[in-house]
């Protein structure tokens, strides 16, 4: 992630077209009280709870976006939360972006891919404790001169606690403005969230009958 916005930041390929991504799991999990299943305790289902880190990342690579069109489910496993949600979404600057978070991707995955003018970046994988997202891999996938190009950077060790921890005790003991993970930032996702959710109309009924 790290490396992929200081790719976006140097230009090097040029301006930032699109992004598309994929986060899914196979269900919904529910815990005791079953309150990820419930959206009077939970607010929400898999959109609220997975996709919202990927729609961080959109954030963070793309800034902040205006325009929504969405469509969300509960198709499959007719929760009053949703195990499905399809989002397109487009800023000031004409990037626009995908998501699709599901708990209906039978194998784990998590895949963005970055389009600029002059190459794509796909970032895949997560280090996760159950490691069922795949190994994580930035692709870098460029033409230069009518040859095609292919780096693959891979990763195998997850550092980002300890640089969280590090970066947070750094901004307590100096005093320090917060940069990543501020305030701010929470409420402009959450926003996008609400945006998803409130424009799919006929979701937003559904949602408000059961209430």
């Amino acid at each position: 992630i790290i490396l992929a916005k200081k790719i976006i930041e140097s230009k090097k390929y040029g301006k930032l077209i699109n992004l598309k991504g994929l986060y899914g799991k196979s269900k919904i999990i529910s815990f005791v009280g079953q309150w990820r299943s419930n959206k009077s305790i939970a607010g929400g289902g898999i959109l609220l709870d997975q996709g919202i880190h990927m729609l961080d990342l959109i954030r963070l690579f793309a800034g902040r976006f205006d325009k929504f069109k969405s469509f969300i489910s509960n198709k499959f496993w007719k929760y009053n939360v949703e195990d499905s949600a399809f989002a397109l979404m487009k800023n000031k600057s004409g990037v626009i972006a995908s998501i699709h978070s599901t708990a209906t991707q039978w194998k784990h995955k998590f895949n963005i891919e970055i389009t600029f003018e002059k190459a794509t970046l796909i970032l895949s994988g997560i280090l996760s404790g159950s490691k069922s997202y795949g190994q994580e891999k930035l692709i870098i996938l460029n033409k230069k001169n009518d040859k095609f190009y292919k780096k693959t950077f891979r990763y195998y060790k997850d550092n980002s606690w300890k640089e969280e921890i590090d970066e947070f005790t750094d901004i307590i003991l100096k005093n320090k403005k917060v940069l990543n993970g501020n305030s701010f930032q929470a409420l402009e996702v959450m926003n996008m969230v609400k945006n998803i959710y409130n424009n799919d109309k006929e979701w937003k009924k559904k949602i408000n009958d059961k209430k």
